[in-house]
């Protein structure tokens, strides 16, 4: 059985690369689908007033829509013996939970999480939502083209405005909880007034600060956009079969891109709150030496 399925990709492998770009170009065809375009700006999709609606906009609301959705009708009748739906809510949160609380302890892990479990549940479901099979199938056709040239729906992780904003999110939240727990001291990691090189050093720990957004931002729209790409380029190359390699590897990216998010903003919020304290501790034993 096993060897008759192995046959069976294997023919439909080679099926779908006679019948994809490279195919047609040996075999003088024209091709069976039609070349990607990559837009790296979001597309209008309609306008209400002056307000644009992008699909990458109408994608960020489903993905928020499918989550409230599956965590309510998770929730809605909570059991002492979960079903399938619940248990596997309760395994996620409690596999999270436990991340997080492994790196900044029960004290801040309970007031942290709430942030953090969303942070990686958008960024997860809207890189999984991406492969479903109606993003690159529904859209609209202009100028009279043959193909579609403006899809309904494109991942939020692909348009640079997603990441940017939630890079902003997590670098507010790193901040205030840096001026939370250290108060105004918390400007001396960046304010050093000595010799020329404690300066420096605070000079260079502000920036760095600032270069997180930047870190942030395009390492998720990188990988995101990437990852469009790839799997546009190897449909277009060989059809079926190969791609599905490629959906397997995007379903990984995307889990690993979302607990990358969380786990570099949950590792900054744990510097920025012990940072001051360390500094003391340091300066004191110094002192008494």
């Amino acid at each position: 059985m096993v060897k008759l399925v192995l046959v069976l990709m294997l023919i439909l492998a080679v099926v779908g690369i006679l019948l994809g770009a490279i195919g047609s170009a040996l075999l003088g065809n024209e091709y069976f689908v039609p070349v990607p375009e990559v837009h790296l700006a979001p597309q209008e999709v309609f306008t209400v007033g002056s307000f644009v609606i992008t699909n990458t906009l109408l994608s960020a609301w489903l993905t928020t829509l499918v989550i409230l959705l599956l965590f309510g009708l998770g929730t809605r009748k909570m059991r002492f013996v979960p079903g399938r739906l619940q248990g596997f809510l309760e395994f996620l949160i409690e596999a999270l939970f436990g991340f997080v609380k492994g790196v900044a302890g029960e004290k801040y892990a309970r007031k942290w999480f709430p942030l953090l479990a969303t942070i990686f549940l958008f960024v997860a479901f809207n890189a999984w939502m991406a492969l479903l099979p109606f993003y690159p199938t529904v859209g609209f056709t202009k100028d009279g083209a043959d193909h579609i040239t403006t899809h309904l729906f494109r991942s939020a992780g692909t348009d640079i405005n997603m990441p940017l904003a939630l890079a902003v999110i997590a670098f507010l939240f790193i901040e205030i909880w840096g001026f939370r727990v250290h108060g105004i001291g918390y400007l001396k990691e960046f304010i050093r007034i000595g010799n020329p090189i404690q300066m420096f050093i605070g000079l260079i720990e502000l920036i760095s600060h600032f270069i997180r957004l930047v870190s942030f931002t395009f390492r998720l729209f990188g990988n995101m956009l990437a990852g469009e790409i790839v799997l546009f380029m190897m449909t277009f190359l060989t059809i079926i079969i190969t791609p599905v390699v490629f959906y397997g590897l995007e379903i990984l990216v995307g889990g690993v891109q979302a607990l990358v998010f969380m786990g570099l903003t949950l590792v900054f919020a744990v510097m920025a709150v012990a940072t001051h304290g360390e500094h003391n501790h340091e300066d004191s034993e110094a002192e008494s030496h």
